[in-house]
């Protein structure tokens, strides 16, 4: 007994049998003075290098040895073995690669130096033989520890490189060209925060991972052995470029890039065999594509017919950390293929449609599910990892060789498209666009086949985990390319003898959703499901729908409806997702706006859904509104009774109890435990709903108040995230009645929402959650949106209010302007800068000071986007007080405090100093409130400087060089400055810097709407004592007859447009000149008219007969006002000139009724 208590504990301590290894090693040490080990020491070596490689290809255990133990026993193996010894060199390399990966040891510098050096000497020194084992090791050793190996760069990468020896196209021995090609590959894994290697070894393993992807497979090469090569130069690209330093900018680079990888994309597929050219070139058209069809091979049709009866993957386990060699993960994916047949291309649009088999329940795959925020290709990093030999061996029972060979071909393909998703993240997309006909699909011509595409892998490769990763490719190339697609049209027949590119690209975009929508009827992963319906919303939200043919959208619209109540989450909110693009894509779009008034079964039945009752169970949240608040004659513009059918499936799912049997994979969520949906379901609901809202307010109106309700009760739940929608859907809806009562609303007033029906609303709202978010919640997101949402409110609605309801929404905007957030600080802000124009608030003295304070307050912020926020209420609240200034006289402003009219000056005049996106509102602030000081503030000494300092800062924000919103605002605050009279306008130094400034503006400036509102605060001044001495008039003068006769010439094209607008207000301020010129500014006029006479005549002629303008101001001149003007001008300058008693030569009044006249003589013509 007491022997037995003596024995060691069954579980031994984490890493002990390892230690004993160590241990056993240290024994071996060769004694003093002993220079070779014996032969019974090297019998030992060998046989504790068996066992230990042995163990690490077994179980894991529980807990592995620490990484400094692993690494002292390598270096001990390395100091035991002597490089002349090869047998036990290939041993101890087989162990470090083995333990290395198992373990996932990180080695430390000194050690990766020791044992990197021992694997170079070997590759030197050893013979061929051993060359692979050694190999496997150096590239185990090299794995995430690129910027530790710069200095053996010159050995593995230089021009007589060991790596670039042995990766060599002339290699013999495939399996060494293939180690090396993975150790280079290993080399190209950068790490965060460490330098890069440099653009010259960079370049060599680009070219070598090139030429390996080039290169064709001989006859002695086994089709195994060349896709793992193919693997291994595919990865080693995409590291690279992931690595953020391989820029593809010369296109023979980029072109032979992608014409490997397009030729990758295809490797092995069934059915398909096609030669790709040596380079792609960017070109408009369709490159030529030669394709020769392949028979079916004989193995297919029993590969087919496992798809009945599908087998499990393969559960050997991966290792972690180095990809290693390839192909462990998907060897199940040959026998998982879908119901996709070689025939499936034969499917025409019209089939899926009408298809009584489309329901996506009926196929539904038994796929384990996979989070939907998963990158597909960015998960296929186990993909790439070595197996062991036991792994890797199939048997005749696992579907034999013919079945890994397609999985390791499937596993190239993966490959190559996981790199043109690097690439495409690495170039800009201008250059993509170059390359689109080479790998999206255009519409086939009469005779000819269609081209090999993206879609191709899409439709008719046997893997889904492929195919998802050709869906994620095309979603990459078809995010942002909006601009690009932009240019497709073919709403009107062309009858040409030329196809154009407009043409050719909306062909290109039909023949995508033909082919999305073939995929989507034929898949059955939920995985690969998932990615056809984003790769969809990525269409629909780059598609210009408005210049193409209708029709599109409806088919989408149609075939993505079953998919709502699909099995599989993912696809549940990746359809609602595609719902939202079609509502928010171009809105409002007659096509959709006709879907969404379609009655709700329509579309339902055709399409094999089998839960109608779902949807119609929604009836329980709508409530009838009051007879007495219904809106006039259905505003809503529905042709049905019912609710539109996308408005009821949101609302269904945002407020009703989950049914269990709609999902079964709500278990992958933790949150799922609620009566609710899913949440990631829900939020995409609400998301739809404000899309929906925003694009066809008309569609929701009916149910305004119903909405409402259900943006309450989202409010009053506990999970933030719902809140936070419910929240952006009470701003939508608010925002959506603002635009209906915009003065330029196109809305009749009939067929708004009533105002009372608004004022209902918010009572609602101000009386449920939203107060409470405002004062309470920890979440600053949420009080942004809530802020944002609170100043949605209609100005109409708000003044019939209650009192106390008022009083609330003030109080909560002027308590959150102190919150210690940013975000909510910037949204108080900005919603006080929305209620200061609320006509029942701004004449309120109180409550505009409150409010000024608080701004001033917010001004001085640290957070950039505070102070724009607030700079931008300053501007409003000024303009307040000009409006109060002329509609309540000087009662308001002798009640409006002294002392916060100076503070607002000098507030504005430092904020003028600040970045552009608070500069633009403070010149404007400063505008409004210099127009608002009257002579006793002019003339207080208090005031003196801090005027003088804002007119300063006006006129150097005119001459800046700042954006051209800026100085547009300064030109038009100093144009509000000039309308002041207690300003000393004409006789203050000042005067002469402003009109400098402004005349050089309406010369120069590069932006023509700046030089218009200069143009325009030059045409301010109503008398001649205010443009100063002679010298001064003469100069605006000039300046603006010099402007005038470079009214055309612009750098920008897109500048032309404006020089119309310039040219009628130069005139006008032209005119407003003459009307006001004295005797002694004449002798310049004369002489510009002597000079220049004719060109100004043919301006102010164009200017007369123009008609009907609307100028920059908004205020309309007609052509009778305008000869009236001139007019005025010929009667003022006649009396001056009758002054004179004839001393004038040329009379500059007569030089103006001959072009009254001509301009009569024109009119008549016309007439007649």
């Amino acid at each position: 007994m007491a022997a037995t208590v003596v024995v060691g504990p069954e579980e031994p301590e984490p890493g002990g049998s390892f230690r004993r290894y160590l241990a056993r090693l240290g024994a071996l040490r060769p004694q003093p003075g002993a220079e070779r080990p014996d032969g019974g020491r090297r019998t030992e070596l060998h046989l504790l290098f068996d066992q230990l490689i042995s163990e690490s290809c077994g179980p894991a255990p529980a807990a592995g040895p620490s990484p400094q133990d692993v690494c002292a026993l390598l270096v001990q193996a390395c100091q035991l073995v002597h490089l002349d010894q090869e047998h036990l060199v290939s041993k101890v390399c087989q162990l470090i690669h083995h333990l290395l990966n198992r373990f996932q040891v990180m080695v430390d510098e000194q050690n990766l130096n020791f044992l990197l050096s021992y694997c170079i000497s070997a590759l030197k020194q050893c013979n061929s033989w051993t060359h692979v084992e050694i190999l496997q090791a150096l590239a185990a050793l090299v794995y995430n520890n690129g910027p530790k190996c710069q200095k053996y760069l010159p050995d593995l990468l230089g021009k007589t490189g060991l790596l670039v020896q042995f990766s060599d196209s002339a290699q013999p021995d495939v399996e060494l060209r293939r180690a090396a090609v993975r150790s280079m590959a290993n080399l190209c894994l950068s790490v965060s925060g460490q330098p890069y290697m440099d653009e010259s070894y960079r370049s060599v393993c680009f070219q070598t991972f090139l030429s390996v992807l080039q290169s064709s497979k001989t006859s002695d090469v086994d089709d195994i052995t060349f896709c793992m090569l193919l693997q291994n130069a595919l990865k080693g690209i995409q590291l690279l470029l992931n690595g953020g330093k391989m820029k593809l900018m010369q296109t023979d680079q980029l072109g032979s890039l992608l014409a490997v990888l397009k030729k990758c994309m295809f490797h092995g597929l069934p059915g398909l065999s096609i030669e790709v050219p040596a380079a792609l070139y960017p070109a408009p058209l369709p490159q030529y594509d030669k394709r020769s069809p392949v028979k079916q091979e004989p193995s297919e049709p029993a590969a087919s017919k496992q798809t009945g009866n599908r087998r499990k993957k393969s559960k050997g386990k991966q290792k972690k950390g180095e990809f290693g060699e390839e192909g462990g993960e998907d060897l199940g994916d040959a026998g998982n293929e879908s119901v996709l047949g070689a025939n499936m291309l034969k499917l025409r649009l019209g089939d899926v449609q009408n298809s009584p088999g489309s329901d996506p329940r009926t196929r539904a795959s038994d796929v384990a599910y996979v989070p939907a925020g998963k990158d597909h290709l960015s998960s296929h990093h186990a993909s790439w990892k070595r197996i062991s030999s036991s792994e890797s061996e199939y048997s005749d029972a696992e579907g034999g060789m013919q079945s890994k060979v397609r999985s390791y071909q499937a596993n190239v393909r993966q490959g190559a498209l996981a790199c043109f998703l690097s690439t495409i993240k690495s170039i800009e997309k201008r250059v993509l666009y170059g390359y689109w006909s080479a790998f999206v699909p255009d519409a086939p011509g009469i005779g000819s086949p269609q081209s090999v595409s993206l879609m191709t892998i899409a439709l008719k490769d046997p893997s889904p985990k492929t195919r998802a990763c050709a869906l994620q490719v095309l979603s990459a190339i078809l995010e942002g390319s909006k601009q690009f697609l932009s240019v497709a049209e073919d709403a009107n027949d062309h009858r040409r003898a030329f196809t154009p590119f407009s043409v050719t690209m909306a062909s290109s975009i039909r023949e995508l959703h033909r082919c999305l929508l073939l995929a989507l009827v034929a898949e059955s992963s939920s995985q690969t499901l998932t990615q056809i319906v984003k790769c969809l919303a990525n269409l629909v939200s780059n598609a210009p729908y408005s210049r193409l043919k209708p029709g599109l959208l409806t088919r989408v619209w149609n075939q993505i409806k079953p998919y709502i109540c699909h099995k599989d989450v993912n696809v549940r909110v990746s359809s609602l997702t595609l719902l939202g693009a079609i509502v928010s894509v171009q809105a409002p779009l007659p096509e959709v706006q006709l879907l969404l008034q379609q009655p709700s079964s329509s579309g339902l039945n055709n399409s094999g859904s089998a839960t109608p009752h779902r949807l119609n169970s929604s009836e329980q949240w709508r409530k009838a509104l009051p007879s007495d608040e219904e809106p006039p004659d259905n505003p809503a513009g529905c042709t049905s009774s019912e609710p539109c059918w996308l408005l009821r499936l949101c609302v269904s799912i945002i407020v009703l109890p989950r049914e269990d049997s709609c999902s079964d994979s709500d278990a992958n969520f933790p949150a799922f435990s609620s009566i609710y949906e899913p949440c990631p379901l829900r939020l995409e609901s609400l998301q739809v709903l404000a899309l929906l809202v925003k694009g066809y307010f008309s569609v929701a109106q009916s149910y305004f108040l119903e909405l409402g309700e259900v943006a309450c009760r989202c409010m009053e739940e506990m999970d933030p995230s719902v809140q936070l929608h419910g929240a952006k859907l009470l701003e939508e809806l608010g925002t959506g009645v603002l635009q209906q009562y915009k003065p330029d609303s196109a809305v009749a007033p009939d067929q708004r929402v009533l105002v009372s029906v608004v004022v209902t609303f918010w009572t609602m709202m101000l009386s449920g959650p939203l107060p409470g978010i405002l004062q309470n919640s920890p979440h600053a997101t949420l009080q942004t949106s809530a802020c944002d949402a609170l100043s949605s409110i209609l100005p109409e609605a708000f003044s019939s209010l209650q009192n106390d309801q008022q009083i609330l929404c003030v109080t909560l905007l002027l308590g959150l302007n102190h919150s210690e957030n940013p975000l909510v600080k910037a949204a108080a802000a900005r919603a006080l800068g929305v209620y200061i124009l609320f006509s029942c608030l701004r004449q309120d003295v109180m409550f505009v000071a409150d409010t000024a304070n608080a701004i001033l307050n917010s001004l001085h912020d640290k957070s950039p986007n505070v102070r724009a926020k607030a700079a931008w209420s300053l501007g409003n609240l000024t303009d307040t007080l000009i409006i109060n200034l002329e509609t309540m006289g000087q009662s308001f402003q002798e009640e409006f405090s002294d002392l916060l009219l100076l503070k607002m000056l000098r507030s504005a005049t430092e904020a003028s100093k600040d970045r552009d996106k608070v500069k633009s509102n403070a010149v404007r602030a400063l505008g409004n409130v210099l127009h608002f000081l009257q002579p006793h503030h002019v003339a207080n000494p208090r005031f003196r400087e801090a005027i003088e300092d804002s007119l300063q800062a006006l006129i150097a924000t005119v001459q800046s060089e700042a954006t051209m919103k800026v100085r547009w605002n300064a030109c038009y605050a100093l144009g509000n400055v000039f309308k002041n009279p207690a300003l000393p306008l004409g006789e203050a130094p000042w005067t002469t810097q402003a009109y400098s400034a402004l005349s050089s503006v309406v010369k120069s400036c590069k932006n023509f709407k700046v030089r218009i509102k200069s143009a325009m605060a030059l045409s301010i001044p109503s008398k001649r004592e205010c443009y100063g001495s002679t010298e001064q008039f003469c100069q605006i003068w000039s300046a603006l007859v010099v402007a005038l006769q470079k009214s055309e010439d612009t750098e920008d094209f897109l500048e032309f447009k404006y020089s119309a607008s310039l040219r009628t207000q130069i005139c006008q301020a032209l005119l407003h000149l003459l009307s006001l010129a004295k005797s002694t500014d004449l002798p310049v006029i004369r002489k510009t008219m002597t000079e220049n006479g004719d060109a100004i005549k043919s301006y102010v002629l164009q200017y007369l007969k123009s008609g009907v303008e609307e100028n920059e101001a908004g205020m309309q001149t007609d052509s009778c006002e305008r000869e009236r003007v001139l007019k005025g001008a010929i009667e003022h300058l006649s009396g001056i000139e009758k002054q004179l008693e004839g001393k004038a030569r040329v009379r500059v009044s007569g030089y103006l009724e001959d072009i009254l006249t001509n301009h009569a003589n024109a009119t008549e013509l016309t007439k007649v």
